[in-house]
């Protein structure tokens, strides 16, 4: 299954629209048990979530996992840092591309696959307003070419 198919359960559309994306790599999570129950019912939201590399682990902060509803006594702090499990060649070429000035690591989307929770996380430099008004431009021009193609047809 390539990268980035499987249940979604969460998407961050502003990484696209903030940051060019430059390389996406898939990394697993580490949860806890309310956490994936949690997860599987899609209350999950990493619009603000970044990536760090602290002590050579990569860890995700401000990823909000909703406490889970049947969770009592067991349920976890929403907001904790999760550790996500990648190999240590990619961890080092994380590291590399992050040293250069401007670049960071956000997450795209997290998913399911194979039953396993997963997280697609994006290497990219951020937009100035002026790129971000270009990208709403090109947009709004394939829209109008799609809706005069679409109309033709007819």
């Amino acid at each position: 299954m390539p990268k980035g198919e499987g249940k979604l359960i969460a998407q961050n559309k502003r990484a696209n629209f903030d940051y060019f994306i430059e390389e996406t790599i898939e990394a697993g999570i580490v949860l806890n048990g309310t956490e994936i129950k949690s997860a599987r019912k899609g209350k999950v939201q990493i619009r603000d979530a970044f990536v760090r590399i602290r002590n050579g682990e990569a860890w995700i902060s401000n990823m909000h996992i909703n406490p889970y509803e049947q969770g009592n006594q067991f349920n976890h702090d929403p907001l904790r840092s999760r550790k996500l499990l990648l190999h240590k060649k990619q961890i080092a070429s994380l590291i590399g591309k992050v040293q250069r000035e401007g670049a960071t690591i956000v997450p795209i989307k997290m998913y399911l696959k194979n039953g396993y929770a997963k997280v697609l996380i994006g290497v990219g430099t951020g937009k100035k307003k002026y790129d971000k008004r270009e990208d709403l431009k090109k947009k709004d021009a394939n829209r109008a070419i799609e809706r005069a193609l679409k109309d033709r047809s007819r």
